[in-house]
């Protein structure tokens, strides 16, 4: 194999088991195991699992951002847009009541341990935050409304997720999906309203 090959598989079955297990309580034995490589072929990749993380979050970033621009590419509108984001849940479901949000998993162990990275897997959610505020702007939102639109939904999702593992129930994180749903739609703009003559007393 390859060394750019072996390397992205060590970052790919890393970024696995970190879900999976948590991050504290996977070693390079686990993840040497898994990928089939001696711990001398592993450490000619990455010395350290800090530098694993860091490829880790790197490659969920990149992920992130394919998804992103894939849903852009779609042209649909920005509320098809933002469906896509909360259907995340329905999309993931089996996992998610598993091992709960990749996302907020991650950036909730690294700031239990006060790591070094916490902020570098926080850039996850900012990269969330900052294309849902853009949809919600397209809708029609001012910047504040939109970006306070997207932290209602980032807010919502990670509550799903966490209660949806906590509780291992798949009924109430589809009626939660629908309740956000429902949310989103009655924020489209009320252009119809504003166009209507204001009347006035006497």
């Amino acid at each position: 194999m390859p060394p750019a090959s072996t390397r992205q598989t060590i970052v790919e079955v890393a970024d696995r088991l970190f879900y999976e297990q948590g991050f504290e309580s996977t070693s390079f034995a686990h993840i040497a195991a898994q990928v089939n490589i001696s711990r001398g072929n592993f450490y000619y990749h990455f010395r350290t699992k800090d530098e694993i993380l860091q490829a880790v979050i790197a490659l969920r970033m990149d992920r992130t951002r394919g998804m992103l621009a894939a849903w852009e590419g779609e042209g649909a509108d920005p509320e098809a847009r933002i469906r896509s984001f909360i259907d995340l849940l329905i999309a993931n479901r089996a996992k998610i009541m598993r091992f709960g949000c990749p996302v907020g998993t991650l950036c909730n162990e690294l700031a239990r341990l006060d790591h070094v990275a916490q902020g570098d897997a926080n850039a996850l959610f900012t990269l969330f935050r900052t294309w849902l505020a853009r949809q919600f702007a397209a809708l029609g939102h001012d910047p504040d409304a939109a970006d306070a639109h997207a932290l209602h939904v980032l807010a919502g999702s990670q509550g799903v997720a966490a209660l949806a593992n906590a509780f291992r129930d798949e009924a109430f994180l589809r009626r939660e999906v629908d309740a956000l749903a429902a949310w989103l739609q009655a924020q489209r703009p009320a252009t119809a309203d504003a166009s209507r003559p204001v009347s006035h007393p006497g």
